[in-house]
């Protein structure tokens, strides 16, 4: 069981998820995103942004609480970049100290929405907010700007914005502008588009194209996602 809600910031999204114990593993799409999460059998972590689809769950029965950073927003909240998480799943006493970490994961056992909400806020506050950078690169190439056009909105020349990039997002401006697009893509078929309607209008070569993305960033092609 899945549900999610806007938090009430910056964009982000609180997330809940409930799995059953020996359950399929769940295919979580990426993002850009980086995820603070509580979960009843872990404690306090983070989801670093990845390249390709993460594989969650499969094990003991366990209840998860997230809080979704769009992308940008994670190094501001957690004071490291991005790419020092991508593809990972860190403990978030790593991060931070097991003292400062535990005292919050107790606070959490009983309200970890508000708790991840409260973390994020003040973090936030306290880094200055979000990097406007991060803000216009990230909704340029999700309203489908092409890297040089991001580049060329922000005043950076290509390898400037590939640094800020790595930092802000965990990777380069044309990966996070294929993983924005796919979830574009999937959003317009999950609302009924026909799927070569779905390339043309998100800018791939053809409906071969599109597939091939999608299934290099997911691990299956967008039958497969869509039938679910």
């Amino acid at each position: 069981m899945y549900r999610e809600r806007p938090a009430g910031f910056a964009g982000a999204v609180l997330w809940t998820s409930t799995t059953r114990a020996g359950a399929a593993p769940t295919r979580v799409l990426p993002d850009g995103c980086v995820d603070l999460l509580w979960t009843s059998r872990g404690g306090m972590l983070v989801a670093g942004p990845d390249r390709t689809a993460h594989l969650s769950g499969g094990g003991p029965a366990r209840r998860w609480v997230g809080l979704r950073l769009p992308p940008g927003v994670g190094p501001a909240v957690l004071g490291v970049p991005a790419v020092e998480l991508r593809d990972r799943r860190v403990p978030l006493a790593d991060l931070w100290g097991d003292r400062d970490v535990d005292r919050l994961a107790e606070r959490a056992e009983a309200a970890p929405a508000a708790v991840l909400t409260e973390i994020a806020v003040a973090r936030l506050r306290a880094a200055g907010g979000q990097d406007p950078l991060g803000v216009r690169v990230a909704a340029a190439l999700a309203a489908g700007a092409t890297v040089a056009a991001a580049a060329a909105e922000v005043g950076l020349d290509p390898r400037a914005l590939h640094r800020r990039s790595r930092h802000l997002f965990g990777y380069g401006p044309k990966t996070l502008a294929r993983i924005l697009r796919m979830g574009r893509a999937l959003a317009l078929a999950r609302a009924g588009t026909p799927l070569a309607e779905v390339a043309a209008r998100c800018g791939y070569a053809d409906q071969a194209h599109l597939t091939r993305d999608v299934r290099d960033l997911a691990g299956v092609p967008p039958t497969v996602l869509l039938s679910r």
